[in-house]
């Protein structure tokens, strides 16, 4: 039996957050930044509990910090501070031209 790409996928609960991308061509390796900025910034508490399962929260704040700050709304820049206990103070001020 042929292998599908379906495990690459993210589950359908988290549709709603990608108002505005195909989410069937959604991968959550390939796509791996824009769906932790979406789930963070608009997600429920069960779309966070995905989201720590499935990047790890080592890899996730690693992801975080190497991002601008301008990629979160402010409430969510505080509850990243609370649960994953990232130093918002420390991550990227503007994106680099490079």
């Amino acid at each position: 039996m042929a292998q599908t790409n379906q495990e690459h996928k993210p589950p359908s609960f988290l549709k709603p957050l990608f108002w505005s991308y195909r989410f069937d061509r959604l991968d959550f390796e390939k796509h791996k930044k824009l769906i932790l900025v979406n789930v963070v910034n608009y997600g429920r508490w069960q779309d966070w509990l995905w989201l720590v399962r499935t990047y790890g929260e080592d890899d996730i704040k690693r992801t975080i910090t190497a991002l601008p700050v301008s990629e979160f709304r402010p409430r969510a820049l505080r509850l990243i501070a609370l649960l994953l206990n990232v130093d918002i103070k420390r991550m990227r001020r503007v994106r680099s031209i490079n």
